[in-house]
């Protein structure tokens, strides 16, 4: 099994580019692990809310597989403690299947990609800009690994 992360858009500030590449280094240690960029849409200022959010979903759902287990990033997710979600992780994993996380684009997901995701994980009540989540994403993966092997990472 491994998990993947789509991302819309490329990390720009470089602090956070380097942090994400530490945490998916050492996450590689534990499970296969990669990061999917899915390209900006091109003259996406020119587009409507939904248009951005279709066009962003069509992307998405083009590189999704039949096989994949697609959780969405969704402030409207289950909310989790770390031990419940390192549990939850090790339950998916046992599925085989792979494990696929989505963040989506500034105004969330089209229909069609809730339709497809088989939940919604929330890492907040809070609202965090798109670049930080995907390194707190990383990093509560690399935690609930960490947990899953008695490592000293994590501390109740």
């Amino acid at each position: 099994m491994k998990i993947l992360l789509f991302v819309t858009g490329k990390t720009t500030d470089p602090r956070l580019v380097s942090l994400i590449d530490d945490y998916r280094r050492r996450l590689t240690h534990y499970v296969p692990f990669d990061v999917v960029v899915i390209p900006d849409i091109k003259n996406a200022k020119s587009l409507s809310e939904e248009q951005l959010k279709t066009a962003e979903g069509e992307a998405i759902l083009s590189r999704l597989t039949p096989a994949m287990e697609v959780l969405l990033l969704d402030e409207h997710g289950r909310e989790f403690r770390s031990i419940e979600y390192a549990d939850f992780l090790q339950k998916k994993m046992s599925s085989g299947k792979d494990l696929t996380l989505v963040i989506g684009g500034a105004y969330g997901f089209s229909e069609a990609v809730y339709a497809r995701a088989n939940g919604k994980i929330s890492l907040s009540q809070m609202t965090f800009s798109h670049q930080m989540i995907r390194l707190m994403a990383i990093e509560q993966l690399y935690r609930a690994m960490t947990i899953l092997r008695g490592e000293p990472y994590h501390h109740e």
